[in-house]
């Protein structure tokens, strides 16, 4: 079997990483600029333990201690009646600023946190780490401004958080604008410097989108080390737990135009899962140009994310974008030793939102940069159908390809980015639009895919360019017809379309552009589903 075919049987499509001969050569004179973790020329943030020797060792004891006895939900301990708030209700709960942790220090960071309630329905412990050791954050409910409601007599004086936001004044000097939020089972989402909140991350995902059934982790208990004065990032350490399994993460975070997350995880289990996600990144994709615009909605496209852009240890960088499809869609993309991945918002045309309130065209990237090699394994893409856009409906994690005995315990250690464009990701050329609709032939479907890039633009109009297009099943699979290569006068980049006459379903297309047996793009790759 090739490494194209389809190696699993579940509604799943794999993907192959290798690449023609002609390509392979066009991406090794670009390797060397690719050693780097991308995005950005960004040193890797230190990582030294303070206060009292506690650190993520001290975690990792507890965790691997933990995963010994039998898990224990927390949840069924907050009164019902604070489940039961609606979300205005909740949303009118807000933490009084000047009580945030170090207010009155004037470091560099500030934490303010979140109140348990409809959605939230466990509490996490929070600890400050300092120079005299470990101290645990009181809850109190004055440190609330409950607005509009009626019931903060009621609150117990014990309750506990929810969870956390760190502020720093990394978008102007006088003012501490959020930076990450940890709020929620393992979620956390945080932006740079000319961002808004988006697309979220997560410590681990276990067994999503298969048929037993997702298990949520969640993080129960954090320390925060407090920063120095004049300090430029912050160390969060935390403790995951599950019915499977337990782990111990740091997380050194390094606001700036691109905000820097440096995440060290150790991962003990309990007993076997059958799917470990690593690095999990999740979003939101209701639809943009490859889809139709559903009812009467105005803007032209909805999604926090268009698309996932894998960069494999050969060099090839490979971009499929995303669709809101009628059935769950699981794709794997064969990614041994990854150099990175990531669930990317390209478009930042306003005018392709038309959205004054949410500003889609400012929602972030997403880059996950391995350190080390994870061995073999996949990238996996799930999409799930939605019918608005209240839902994070995409989601995507490395895999790896085999688990060791459960005994064994895992570790993992990678940069997250958190940026806007980059013209960088890939070096060479990038696919801006894609688009589809019937084909001529009435058995034949149209695709139109818009490649950009500075090497793209110089190129004059006369060049012939070759669009290199297969269907990744073999020629037994689809028939390519009528496919042209053209310069977009307008945009300046190269439009390549073609029409495939599908002979069985699914199927998954590839194509990049080649001059003279040299690639100048990544890799498209799109999937034809029944």
């Amino acid at each position: 079997m090739s490494p194209g075919e389809l190696t699993r049987r579940r509604p799943q499509r794999w993907f192959p990483t290798g690449l023609p001969a002609v390509q392979l050569v066009a991406i090794a004179l670009v390797a060397a600029a690719l050693a780097v973790p991308a995005p950005g020329q960004a040193a890797p943030v230190a990582r030294k333990e303070t206060g009292a020797g506690f650190g993520l060792d001290q975690v990792a004891g507890q965790a691997q201690q933990l995963a010994r006895q039998p898990f224990v939900d927390p949840r069924g301990k907050l009164p019902q009646w604070l489940l039961d708030l609606s979300y205005d209700q909740w949303r009118d709960i807000r933490f009084r600023p000047e009580q945030a942790l170090w207010a009155k220090q004037h470091l560099p960071f500030r934490v303010q946190f979140f109140h348990p309630g409809l959605y939230y329905d466990r509490t996490v412990a929070i600890n400050v780490v300092d120079a005299r050791g470990v101290h645990p954050v009181g809850f109190s409910p004055s440190q609330f401004d409950y607005g509009k409601n009626d019931f903060a007599s009621k609150i117990p004086q014990d309750l506990g958080y929810a969870g956390f936001r760190i502020h720093a004044p990394f978008k102007t000097r006088n003012y501490y604008d959020e930076v990450i939020v940890f709020l929620g089972a393992s979620y956390f989402r945080a932006l740079g410097k000319q961002q808004i909140f988006g697309a979220s991350a997560r410590g681990l995902a276990i067994d999503t989108a298969l048929p037993s059934g997702e298990e949520f982790p969640y993080f129960r208990e954090f320390w925060l080390v407090e920063p120095r004065p004049g300090a430029k990032s912050m160390t969060v350490l935390a403790l995951l737990d599950s019915p499977s399994l337990t782990g111990a993460f740091r997380f050194v975070v390094q606001p700036g135009e691109e905000t820097l997350i440096d995440v060290d995880c150790r991962i003990y289990r309990r007993k076997e899962v059958a799917q470990l996600g690593v690095a999990p990144l999740t979003s939101m994709f209701f639809y943009g140009e490859n889809s139709l615009r559903p009812g009467e909605r105005i803007q032209p496209e909805v999604h926090d994310s268009d698309g996932l852009l894998v960069h494999s240890a050969s060099g090839e960088w490979l971009w499929r974008p995303f669709d809101n499809p009628k059935t769950l869609q699981v794709n794997a993309f064969q990614a041994k030793d990854p150099a990175g991945f990531g669930l990317v918002q390209r478009d930042r045309n306003f005018d392709h939102y038309q959205d004054l309130e949410t500003r889609q065209d400012l929602r972030p990237s997403i880059w996950v940069a391995p350190k080390g090699g994870w061995g073999e394994g996949s990238v996996e893409l799930i999409e799930i159908p939605t019918r608005d856009d209240t839902n994070d409906n995409v989601v995507a994690f490395w895999v790896p390809a085999k688990l060791p005995a459960a005994s064994e315990p895992l570790s993992f250690s990678y940069t997250i980015f958190w940026y806007g464009d980059d013209p960088t990701l890939p070096p060479g050329g990038r696919t801006v639009a894609t688009r589809r609709e019937a084909g001529r032939a009435g058995d034949t479907v149209r695709f139109v895919v818009d490649f950009s890039g500075e090497k793209l633009a110089a190129l004059p109009a006369a060049t012939v360019l070759r669009g290199v297009v297969t269907v990744a099943e073999g020629s037994d699979a689809g028939e390519i017809v009528n496919q042209q290569v053209v310069k977009n006068p307008v945009t300046g980049g190269w439009r390549l379309s073609f029409e495939v006459r599908p002979k069985k379903k699914p199927l998954t297309l590839r194509a990049f552009l080649d001059q003279g047996g040299s690639a100048l793009t990544e890799t498209w790759t799109y999937g034809i589903d029944p």
